[in-house]
Order: C-alpha cells, then structure tokens, then sequence
C-alpha cells in the first residue's frame, strides 16, 4: 500500500505496481489513485514494528503502548487502558452531554473478538468507548468478501437503545423514582462502586435524551451527495458517522474495519480482496480528509490509519500474506502534521526497518502530544498507584512542529 518494492523479486513485489503523487519522489500503491493525488496532507510511517505476530497481542500493543504476552483471545485481558480511554479520562468530551469515546464496529462481531482491548482497564468502565454497531445483516463469517459490508447502512448504540415500549417521558419518570428512592437511603453508607454507577447511569441518560447526541447519530441528515462521497457501504459510513461525532463533540472515535471475517487478514488470495477493498478504503479516506479541510477541521483533527502488525515480505504459497510484526506502517494526518513527510524506511525486500526504527509507542506518544497530553505522564491504577501511560516511546519530531 504504502511502502512499494519493485525492484525485489515478484514473490515480494507482489502483483501491484507504485504510482507516482503529488509529493515529489513519493510513491505509493496504484490501487490508492485518490490518497496520490493528496498526499500533500498526509504522512507515512514506513518504519514502524514490534515484537509480536499475535493478533491479541498486536492490538494490545498498538492501543495501549504496552507489550502483554499472546494469549487465547478470549483469556487476554488488557493490562493498561486504550488511548480512547486514556483520553477520555484526561480530556472527556469537548461539548456537554457527548461521550468522549465511541467505538465504531461496522461488523457485530467486532465487539465478540477481542472485546476489551478497547476498554478502559484499571481506569474502570467509566471510560470504556461507546459501542457503536451496523444496523444491517450480519456479516455471514464464511464470507471474505466487501460485500458483507455493503448495502444500506445505518448505526446502533445497543448500549443506549430504549427497550421497546419505553419511551423519554417514562424513563424520566422512572429517572425521577430513583432519585426519590435515593433519597430515601440517603442514610446508608454509600460505595465507591455505587458512586460510579451513579455516574454511569446519569452520563447515560443524558446521552440517551440528548437531541444533540441523536442528531449526531442520524446520518439521513447528511446531504445524499457528500454519503456519495464517502462510499454507500458500512466502511465509508462509519467514517462519515465519526466526522459527525467529532464535529458533535466526542473526543476520539476508532472506526475498526475489520470485519473479523477476513477483512485485511488475507492469508490467502490476496489480490481479489485488496481488488474490493482498497477502492473503498481510498474512497472513504479521501472523502474525509477533504470533508474536514472544507469545514475548517483538518488542522484541528488528528487522522491515524494503522493496525496491529504488517503482513510476510514474502507471499505465500496460497496467494497471501501472514503476520509481520517486524516491519509495519502508520498513516497519519491533519492535526498539525507535516503533510507530505515519509518518515523511516524499510530493508529492500521490506522484512525490517533499514532507518528510523519506530514502535507503536512513538506513534501513541505523537497523539497524545496532538491533544496536548504528556506521553510521559502517569494515571493511578485501582490500587491509586501510578502508572505511566507509555511504556517506552517519544512523539515523532518529524511529523510535529516545535
């Protein structure tokens, strides 16, 4: 995509040749025509890596800056909060009665696998994200094709759904019972614990009686030709669903496209899926880097596109790619970023990085610098000892003034 070899053998190269862009001596895959024409506004990591092939593990390190051992993934369990976490506990919403973190999951399944490597941690379930799902059929897991992703889309927040016959007016009502019975054991002795879910309940019924968080949600109030723009599919729309949110208020908003059927995991026949997929994933990007410069947003808002690990230098005999810790790629932008920067490079047959060596805590680092928060700085865990929020990891200078 990002770090093209053609001069390697073709069980390297691949089937795809580099196109040139807009940034002088820059080249980039040719299934990305759109991002080449405004790679101006954007940055590449080319050197970024870790120490796992794991796919717990990999997400593990990149959403929290901190190495656990690979696991079972339903045994893994986070030691350290996600960034969407720690950002919420450090800068909460930007306007009242938003969420400060909300995770986008075009495919249910996306909350079954690896579900709290997104959450909170030791921070509490206070500042786990918002889960936010399609609202059409379900994935079929059999399937490994962007058609499981396609078709009209529209998003769910299971956690805030009123059940049936539950309407505002009845839930103020019973909003009011509770606070009445509270009042009643005003004298009992009250736990942290209970505070903390007074609290959950409270940020919940404000989210959930909020016109601002509904108008925020509802992506029928976008104009028809900009959802054009994006992509009619639950990729492109969930891009536009977290453009929307941050312009709403929300803080930080992880768009997850993997479809936990096979999406970007293609061990096998490699070419027809990034055929049908990276068209969307060009469409989509584009569309939102060029939404947020006509509103005035772009310096504003930090974009990062990455995952958990690379793939093999080397195709596979079944036409695929496996896992590549190694040697790995971030795209970033707006934000303040220095568009147009390739930082790092990769050895000749793209197995290790050749300079700059990177690590998932350099990149963390430079987003929390972005949202003016100390990489270097320290959160208590449930014991109130303090824990820094980066195991290792500086912000890359090359993508930041000052």
């Amino acid at each position: 995509m990002y770090d093209l070899k053609p001069s390697a053998p073709a069980e390297v190269r691949g089937p795809y040749k580099p196109i040139a862009t807009n940034v002088p001596g820059l080249q980039i895959g040719e299934l990305l025509p759109l991002q080449a024409k405004r790679m101006h506004r954007l940055a590449v990591v080319r050197s970024l890596r870790h120490a796992t092939d794991d796919h717990a593990a990999g997400m593990h390190w990149v959403q929290t800056g901190h190495f656990v051992a690979p696991t079972a993934p339903d045994n893994l369990k986070p030691t350290h909060p996600s960034l969407g976490s720690v950002v919420a506990r450090l800068r909460g919403p930007n306007s009242a009665g938003m969420v400060p973190y909300v995770h986008i999951a075009p495919d249910p399944m996306g909350f079954l696998i690896f579900p709290r490597i997104f959450d909170a941690a030791f921070l509490g379930p206070r500042y786990n994200p918002l889960r936010v799902e399609s609202a059409r059929k379900k994935a079929d897991p059999t399937q490994l094709t962007l058609d499981n992703l396609i078709g009209k889309v529209h998003f769910t927040t299971p956690q805030l759904e009123l059940r049936p016959g539950m309407s505002l007016e009845r839930l103020d009502d019973r909003e009011r019972l509770r606070r009445d019975l509270d009042r009643l054991n005003a004298r009992l002795a009250r736990s942290a614990a209970v505070d903390r879910l007074d609290q959950h309940q409270r940020r919940a019924l404000e989210l959930v009686s909020s016109s601002a968080a509904r108008i925020a949600f509802d992506l029928e109030r976008e104009d028809p030709r900009l959802r054009d723009r994006y992509g009619r599919n639950a990729w492109g729309q969930g891009l536009l669903l977290c453009r929307r949110l941050v312009e709403a208020g929300v803080t930080f908003v992880t768009l997850n496209t993997d479809a936990y059927s096979g999406q970007w995991d293609n061990h096998a026949q490699l070419k027809p899926a990034y055929d049908e997929m990276l068209p969307v994933y060009d469409r989509m990007l584009t569309a939102l880097v060029e939404d947020l410069t006509d509103r005035g947003l772009y310096d504003r808002v930090l974009v990062l596109v990455w995952g958990e690990f690379g793939r093999t230098p080397k195709i596979n005999p079944a036409a695929g790619r496996d896992h590549w810790g190694r040697a790995s790629f971030a795209l970033l932008g707006g934000g303040g970023v220095r568009g147009g920067t390739v930082v790092g490079s990769t050895t000749a047959r793209g197995e290790d990085p050749a300079d700059r060596p990177l690590w998932p805590g350099d990149v963390l680092a430079t987003v929390y610098r972005v949202l003016g928060i100390d990489p270097e700085g320290e959160l208590p865990d449930a014991f109130g000892r303090p824990i820094k929020l980066l195991s290792t990891g500086e912000p890359i200078r090359e993508l930041l003034d000052g």
